[in-house]
């Protein structure tokens, strides 16, 4: 009995059957997504490493840089969970090469990321339309500077030893609207990129069209 004549059998008495084109599709999809992946990993790595814009002149030590943008590409196409490993991927390689700030710095970044691409993500995933993007960015937005600011305000006098009234000084004029703007950056940008990026996936086979 071959194969073929398996398969029909299983699925006659009810029983879940693979095929063996099926179990190659599948594992072919995961290599694309691996792929696809670990090249996002790559362009936000290489972004956050050569783009660094001064937004704010009263804080020239609060830089910007895209790596969220591409990030939260990452998770419109495979999902949440997939922004958060990209974001954890990149947070750990900036603070074993180029960062100073170490472990803390670490866990900001991922927690900064993962409020805005996370959120944007899981906001796409259920309304998977430019008007539910455009939402899920919004809210990634607020979210993002709503946690960055308790952030700022409870952590950032601990390990940096700085006096919780001179933080409290800076939320509003600095830490507010820096990632306000950082926000809106991020937004403005992969819209206007994610249309693009996903057409040369799909055209290059790495991404179905269903993403």
């Amino acid at each position: 009995m071959n194969k073929q004549q398996n398969y029909h059998e299983a699925a006659a008495h009810g029983f879940s059957a693979t095929q063996p084109h099926d179990t190659v599709r599948t594992a072919s999809e995961r290599t694309r997504k691996l792929v696809t992946i670990a090249m996002l990993c790559a362009v936000a790595y290489v972004a956050m490493v050569l783009i660094h814009l001064k937004l704010m002149p009263a804080a020239p030590y609060l830089t910007y840089d895209p790596k969220d943008v591409i990030i939260t590409i990452g998770g419109f196409l495979f999902g949440p969970l997939y922004a958060l490993l990209i974001s954890v991927i990149v947070a750990f390689l900036e603070m074993i090469t180029v960062s100073d700030s170490g472990v803390i710095g670490f866990f900001m970044q991922v927690i900064a990321t993962l409020a805005f691409a996370g959120t944007a993500s899981l906001i796409y995933r259920g309304r998977h339309t430019k008007s539910g993007a455009v939402f899920g960015l919004v809210l990634g937005t607020v979210l993002m500077v709503v946690v960055m600011l308790l952030w700022n305000y409870i952590l950032t006098p601990l390990y940096l030893g700085t006096p919780r009234t001179e933080v409290v000084k800076l939320l509003a004029p600095v830490i507010l609207p820096f990632n306000l703007i950082k926000g809106l950056l991020n937004s403005v940008i992969l819209l206007m990129i994610y249309k693009p990026i996903v057409g040369a996936l799909r055209r290059s086979g790495l991404v179905n069209e269903r993403k």
